[in-house]
């Protein structure tokens, strides 16, 4: 069977499904992905790499989604990191860093379950092209636990920050 991948597409490949499993790994041990955390930072050290190597990889002559998906979650990265710095979040900062890094895994996820369907097995994939209703239904899916993911951190997120306040709170004795 040939390998339709090339050099830099199974270095990419490799470092995404890597980065992937160190924001799994946070969402396990943390409930959401903490850019401080050890998961945390791999994750986006790892994502940042992956990102960038998917710039060379364009099979159709031209970018495709998958880039643009690329740029947006180098964008989302730095407004998640440094959410409690930027004054416009507020209060809301904690908030917008959950959902944000939750959104670079999302759109990670999209570009590797259309190749991965359009690809696997090689002999004969499972999709026969990105319009495939088996891929839209697989970004369904993905979307669906998105949605639900980042609803489920948001209210446990709502309940930590009534248990404990915040910093800007005060505590009076």
């Amino acid at each position: 069977m040939p390998n339709h991948l090339s050099t830099i597409g199974i270095a990419h490949t490799a470092i995404g499904l890597i980065a992937v499993s160190y924001a799994i790994n946070a969402l396990v041990r943390y409930g959401a992905i903490k850019p401080l955390s050890m998961p945390g930072k791999w994750y986006i050290a790892l994502t940042v790499i992956a990102c960038v190597s998917s710039f060379p990889i364009m099979n159709s002559g031209h970018p495709t989604a998958g880039h643009a998906f690329a740029v947006m979650i180098l964008i989302m990265l730095p407004l998640a990191i440094y959410a409690h710095s930027i004054r416009f979040f507020g209060n809301k900062a904690d908030y917008v860093q959950t959902v944000l890094m939750s959104a670079t895994l999302f759109l990670s996820m999209i570009p590797a379950v259309v190749e991965t369907l359009t690809r696997v097995p090689v002999s004969q994939p499972i999709a026969s092209s990105q319009e495939d209703p088996v891929v839209k239904m697989g970004v369904g899916i993905l979307f669906v636990l998105f949605v639900s993911g980042v609803t489920y951190q948001i209210l446990k997120l709502r309940a930590s920050l009534k248990t404990y306040p915040t910093s800007t709170e005060t505590i009076e004795l």
